[in-house]
């Protein structure tokens, strides 16, 4: 079995092959998921999410750093450098993750990050406007969660 830090070393090196299946398999198959636009996910969910943002991420660039974990948690700073899909646009997102585990896999998975500043580049003068708005951060989760469902019906977990 591997120690926490190994495994969220293994998580961040298949995210950087685009490699969901590795990625998800560092999971406990009950496990959690939360960030700022996917706030609740759970069990097949998390590695679906992970699949379609791999698959969608043609560009997509990862750096992991920070990787520090003891028997029952651990955190890692990320990095993701990506085109923004839905408007064409580049994004730099920083992220500072949070694990906890169970029989050495990933029990529960909290990214956190600036929404607002992922806004401002993701969706360009809408988000320098609005983005901090909890209206716009409604819309942006709202979207998100409904590419996830439609992406789920089109390709179901195992």
């Amino acid at each position: 079995m591997d120690q926490p830090a190994e495994v969220i070393r293994k998580f961040y090196a298949a995210f950087q092959r685009r490699d969901h299946t590795a990625m998800a398999a560092c999971y406990a198959p009950d496990a959690t998921f939360s960030d700022p636009v996917f706030p609740a996910l759970h069990g097949p969910a998390v590695g679906a999410m992970w699949r379609m943002l791999c698959e969608r991420g043609t560009d997509l660039r990862i750096e992991a750093s920070g990787i520090e974990a003891d028997s029952a948690r651990g955190s890692a700073r990320w990095e993701a450098w990506y085109t923004f899909s839905a408007t064409g646009r580049p994004v730099h997102n920083i992220i500072t993750a949070s694990f906890t585990f169970r029989d050495g896999l990933i029990q529960s998975h909290v990214d956190a990050f600036d929404l607002y500043r992922w806004a401002r580049q993701a969706l360009g003068l809408k988000g320098l406007l609005l983005g901090w708005a909890p209206p716009v951060q409604g819309a942006v989760r709202a979207q998100a969660a409904r590419a996830l469902d439609a992406f789920i019906r089109k390709h179901p977990p195992a």
